[in-house]
């Protein structure tokens, strides 16, 4: 068992911790508890051993345990492979006080998420995130959902799991590729709340960007210090937890635009280099803050433009997204580095300039 543990709450109706540290497989079955009997383990095909694993560990500790093995990625992330799962359920006999656990990245555990918000009308969630977007984003906070052909989650639930459990050494066998990927919702956190984690990648993104070292463990816990307290005090995004969606509205749209073959990262870096050109354009950004997402994310090797010939169909998949209200596109943006605010239903031209801005 790890000794070093770093414990953050998240507060709430359903509150729970989010565990950081090393070695944590034993604490699965410490947060599954007592009067649970029957466990599913959703997983990637690519993480079958890391599945078998710990079903062993919870077999050993008294737990009957069935695995779902589901598509890698955003793949996961389909009606058909929710009522896959559900069928295991219902042929098991799941109830009530069973459990569902979520091993793998934030597709995974965004699927195991809504498969136990909706089977029974929720049965208990472990989310164990074995990617650093998991770690950071995805698996805490309760957003749950999967993807239809008009766009990303757009059917989906909040469902607060029991716990979620971050064992950084599961990203140790990671390439750098799948860790920069992360570091698009990490430098997200960075200029919306903390500027610390801007200042630890600008001083020395090798070591930001290691998972053995410690500027990459204070980069996780600053980031999930920063999620537990938005979604604490604003579970269902009425209010605050808005300002998380910081360069997601054109982020999305690409990944729909890209089938999803794009890192969710990489869309969510070149959005927010949208959102700053936009709060520039419209006199809010200085020069410098937005020379400053430039540098960092050309740093971490994450892009900061795309196709000039897609406008259109990103606007019109923009129009879809679940952020909008009553027809009108709302974007959080940057009145400087850690001050976000709201703009609604900005100008077309006004948006066109922007997306220019960062065109090919």
């Amino acid at each position: 068992m790890s000794a070093d543990i770093t414990r953050i709450n998240v507060s709430g109706d359903s509150p729970y911790d989010v565990l950081v540290g090393r070695a944590l497989l034993g604490e699965v079955g410490k947060a599954l508890g007592s009067g649970v009997q029957k466990v599913l383990i959703v997983h990637p095909e690519a993480l079958t051993a890391s599945a078998d694993a710990l079903r062993d560990n919870l077999v050993g500790q008294g737990y009957e345990v069935l695995l779902a093995g589901v598509p890698n990625s955003e793949d996961a992330k389909r009606v058909e492979v929710a009522a896959f799962c559900w069928g295991v359920l219902g042929r098991a006999d799941f109830t009530r006080s069973d459990a569902v656990i979520g091993i793998g990245g934030g597709s995974t555990t965004d699927l195991a998420g809504f498969v136990a918000a909706t089977w029974l009308r929720g049965v208990k969630l472990i989310q164990v995130p074995t990617t650093l977007l998991g770690m950071v984003d995805a698996a805490i906070g309760g957003k749950t959902g999967i993807n239809t052909q008009e766009g990303k989650n757009l059917v989906g639930a909040f469902y607060a799991p029991a716990a979620v459990i971050c064992d950084l050494d599961t990203l140790e066998s990671l390439s750098r590729n799948e860790i920069v990927a992360g570091f698009g919702e990490v430098v997200k956190y960075g200029f919306i709340q903390d500027e610390r984690i801007l200042e630890i990648i600008e001083a020395d993104h090798e070591k930001a960007v290691n998972p053995a070292t410690d500027e990459f463990r204070e980069i996780v816990e600053r980031c999930v210090a920063i999620k537990a307290r938005v979604v604490g005090s604003d579970f269902k995004e009425s209010g605050l937890r808005e300002i998380l969606n910081y360069g997601h509205t054109l982020g999305h749209a690409i990944e729909h635009a890209e089938q999803y073959r794009w890192r969710h990262g990489a869309a969510i870096a070149i959005g927010q280099m949208f959102v700053a050109e936009l709060a520039r354009l419209a006199g809010r950004l200085s020069d410098a803050d937005v020379e400053r997402h430039r540098s960092i994310f050309k740093l971490l090797g994450l892009p900061t433009t795309y196709r000039a010939d897609r406008w259109e169909q990103l606007l019109a998949t923009m129009q879809r997204d679940k952020k909008s209200r009553a027809g009108q596109l709302r974007f959080v943006v940057l009145d400087a580095i850690g001050k976000p605010t709201i703009m609604t239903a900005p100008a077309a031209e006004l948006l066109h300039a922007s997306y220019m801005e960062i065109c090919e």
